[in-house]
């Protein structure tokens, strides 16, 4: 397990290079220029004194060829140097690290949430299969999974203010456990769910055509103990392997529910930095979204074995 880890993780190197070689790129041969933009945001006529910003631009190693500065971020990289903000000044690392826990609190309690919600309402539609239970159960997860979470925040705000007239609208970040918290949460959780819904109700519909789970029920035990006991591990198995997708969905999705409730997170972060051409941020933010989904599908190769030990084998043999 410890080698097939090494392993692993030796391979992150290439992939979150040829990430960043890409990003970096985009930011390097695309139109926006930070230089020019913090000059048009400037009062007078400065913004039209091209020596200056050429100077500027020469200042902060924007003229040297694209391979020479790629490089050149790379080491600083390796150093732990994430650079300076190029429209703020300010340190990278610190911005990033001041937006990480929130961004990271919100996705850990909606990958609970969808945990506890989606699992047992997946069962329940797959045991009770073509009733109204199943077409609700099932009807709800694809009108969720329709929903963006940039709709979904601003109609839940809507709704919500009509609801309570004159009642404060859920907006900004006083941790995991401030009430602020429960509508950014729901809107966050709502694809995650629609997709674990529909993979545990097909997963379960799978396993109650085993032998093992018609024995069970032939020998008169309870349905509690055959849902929980002989097919809730087997359905986990290919749960957890939608780990993955799940972390990419809260990631995007976590750019417009912070945006929208004002959650001093990294996809607000994220916005701002788009919004100003600031490349380093932008950067870092790939690099920390890259590791995220990466780790994700590691914890996915880690767990399953623990889920179906036939997987063991498989994984000696790599």
């Amino acid at each position: 397990m410890l080698r097939y880890i090494a392993t692993r993780l030796l391979l992150w190197i290439p992939s979150v290079l040829l990430v960043m070689l890409a990003v970096y790129a985009m930011a390097y041969f695309g139109a926006g220029d930070p230089i020019k933009l913090i000059f048009l945001r400037a009062p007078g006529d400065v913004a039209y004194n091209p020596e200056k910003i050429e100077a500027i631009r020469d200042a902060a190693g924007l003229n040297r060829p694209f391979l020479v500065q790629f490089g050149s971020y790379i080491l600083n990289l390796i150093q732990g140097n994430f650079g300076n903000s190029l429209t703020s000044g300010r340190s990278v690392w610190a911005m990033v690290s001041a937006a990480a826990p929130v961004s990271f609190k919100l996705g850990l309690c909606a990958v609970v949430l969808t945990a506890v919600v989606a699992v047992p309402l997946g069962m329940i539609a797959a045991m009770n299969q073509n009733t109204k239970v199943d077409y609700t159960i099932l009807g709800s997860a694809l009108f969720l999974w329709a929903i963006p979470a940039y709709v979904a925040g601003p109609l839940l705000m809507v709704l919500l203010i009509l609801i309570l007239p004159g009642g404060s609208v859920p907006y900004g970040w006083g941790g995991i456990f401030d009430v602020r918290i429960i509508l950014p949460l729901l809107v966050l959780s709502f694809q995650p769910i629609a997709l674990i819904v529909r993979q545990t109700r097909a997963a379960v519909i799978e396993v109650l055509s085993e032998d093992f789970v018609r024995t069970a029920r032939a020998k008169g035990v309870p349905e509690m103990v055959v849902a929980f006991r002989h097919i809730l591990r087997p359905v986990l198995t290919p749960v957890v392997t939608q780990l993955g997708l799940i972390m990419i969905t809260i990631v995007n999705g976590a750019i417009f529910v912070e945006l929208v409730f004002g959650l001093p997170g990294l996809g607000r972060l994220t916005v701002s930095a788009l919004t100003n051409s600031d490349y380093p941020v932008i950067l870092a933010i790939t690099l920390i979204g890259s590791f995220l989904v990466m780790l994700s599908n590691l914890l996915v190769d880690v767990l399953y074995p623990l889920l179906d030990p036939r997987a063991n084998d498989t994984m000696r043999s790599r």
